[in-house]
């Protein structure tokens, strides 16, 4: 027999096909309507909006392309003449500096001050920015300031009366299926409004380190960058800024800038006219699970810290290479790429309690964040170059490396520097676990399981703690010849 719930749809699918059938007025409603039911109309909700959308147009000065070679023509060739006369002229032609025009999207958040969101690249090297109103209206904007990493910029015009504008909704709020509109200036058709649902959130696209984007199916196109993408109360949650398609068109995987991210950057471009984000003064990788499993951690989650910059806010409260924040300033950092998020959006001076993960052990520290330098390093990284020449007098080898103790001969060879200090990896077995993780002659091993090492028969006694204790891999902190640090888990092999 049927299940209850299988029963019961067939039953209601019967009970409207007869209703339709015995001509009832009642017409045929979808199963589970109340659930699967979109928004009757957006039409109101689209006429009360459109006045605060605008279109952005730019204009750039753009210096003449690369000289065409002429072609290679035999001497005395009847065509010689007509090629010479031909590219000299197309040359002169191309030296010419050009005008270059380009089109997108932006809305109005402050009516009275004439303040306009759009996305950076949408007016990046422009002379010259107009926005262009609904009702014809032309006027021409003033850049106040931009954000690269975000995408954002904000423009600045002066109206005669108060402009529509839009308000901030809440981002964190939406949820997966929620319905939201896009309106925008595709491909220079002016004010168009497009529905979809939410596809999915906190996507990476890699297009930044504060990647946290809205997906949608509301078709995005060119020329919708920087447009709002509304919910259905007329909030914007999310700012329209970047689709994937082979073919240039929307195929229903568009990308918006959540809300809550443009909002703190919005703030700060219109106040200072540049961006100032927290900084804590680490350099941090993924926790894998072969490191989860290193660490002993019942979980793959938080941000691995491979190094602490000297004399930053982690270096002062005693953060440490190897310690894993779970935890910052009271939010879990479920994943590595949502550290320089939270640090970002956190306020200079701020003190924030930190939970790091240490030896098993979990250990709150206390930071006073200082200001970004945009230069600094958020994730560790590290590669060297270079095989041995000669192998090294006295080597032992251990899990597919082998291995000697760091000396001055070593150092010359290995292009070392003199603060570098722990086991150097002369050479790694083709196929090992070690050279699927990318170690490299030259490497020098400071750490194994997060207790220092300084000879090979260290590294050796530290592998058989672990494979005594039933480790599958050992973490390894690695050094490059210039000092750059990372973890490295390698599995563990019988041997």
């Amino acid at each position: 027999m049927a299940p209850d719930f299988v029963r019961r749809r067939m039953a209601r699918v019967a009970a409207a096909a007869a209703g339709v059938l015995l001509g009832g007025m009642a017409a045929f409603q979808p199963i589970d309507a109340a659930y699967a039911q979109g928004p009757v109309s957006v039409a109101d909700l689209a006429e009360g909006l459109g006045d605060a959308v605008v279109n952005i147009s730019t204009a750039q000065t753009v210096q003449g392309r690369r000289t065409v070679p002429m072609p290679e023509v035999p001497d005395g060739s009847p065509f010689q003449e007509f090629f010479e006369e031909f590219f000299n002229r197309q040359n002169r032609d191309n030296d010419q500096p050009r005008r270059v025009q380009s089109l997108g999207s932006g809305f109005v958040i402050d009516g009275k001050e004439g303040i306009i969101i759009t996305n950076n690249h949408v007016i990046e090297g422009a002379d010259e920015i107009t926005a262009n109103f609904n009702d014809g209206t032309k006027l021409r904007a003033e850049l106040i300031g931009t954000d690269e990493k975000t995408d954002l910029a904000v423009l600045k015009v002066e109206p005669e009366t108060p402009l529509k504008d839009v308000s901030f909704g809440d981002s964190d709020a939406i949820r997966v299926g929620d319905w939201v509109m896009a309106i925008g200036n595709p491909f220079g058709l002016g004010g168009t409004v497009t529905v979809g649902i939410v596809s999915a959130r906190n996507r990476d696209i890699n297009s930044g380190p504060y990647d946290n984007f809205i997906q949608t199916d509301a078709s995005i196109n060119r020329g919708n960058s920087g447009g709002p993408l509304f919910d259905m109360d007329g909030n914007v949650v999310g700012i329209n800024t970047a689709i994937i398609s082979p073919s240039g068109g929307s195929i229903g995987i568009g990308f918006a800038i959540p809300a809550k991210t443009a909002m703190n950057v919005i703030e700060q471009l219109r106040e200072y006219g540049e961006t100032r984000r927290g900084w804590l003064g680490v350099r941090i990788q993924e926790v894998t699970d072969e490191i989860a499993d290193s660490l002993a951690m019942d979980e793959a989650m938080g941000a691995l810290v491979a190094g602490v910059t000297e004399d930053g806010p982690a270096a002062k409260a005693k953060i440490e290479p190897g310690d894993v924040i779970i935890k910052f300033d009271g939010r879990e950092v479920e994943a590595m790429r949502e550290l320089p998020r939270m640090v970002a959006e956190t306020a200079i001076g701020k003190e924030v309690e930190v939970i790091v993960l240490r030896k098993g052990e979990e250990v709150t520290i206390s930071v006073t964040l200082e200001r970004l330098v945009e230069n600094e390093v958020t994730e560790a990284s590290a590669t060297t170059e270079g095989e041995p020449e000669t192998a090294p007098a006295e080597q032992s080898k251990v899990l597919g490396m082998m291995l000697a103790e760091l000396d001055d001969s070593l150092r010359e060879q290995f292009s070392i520097e003199e603060d570098v200090t722990g086991v150097v990896v002369t050479e790694v077995e083709p196929g090992s676990s070690a050279e699927e993780k990318r170690v490299m002659a030259g490497d020098v091993i400071k750490e194994v399981a997060q207790e220092p090492v300084e000879t090979p028969a260290d590294v050796q006694a530290e592998i058989k703690k672990l494979k005594d204790g039933g480790r599958r891999s050992a973490l390894l902190l690695l050094s490059n010849p210039t000092g750059d640090v990372r973890f490295v888990p390698v599995r563990i092999e019988d041997e």
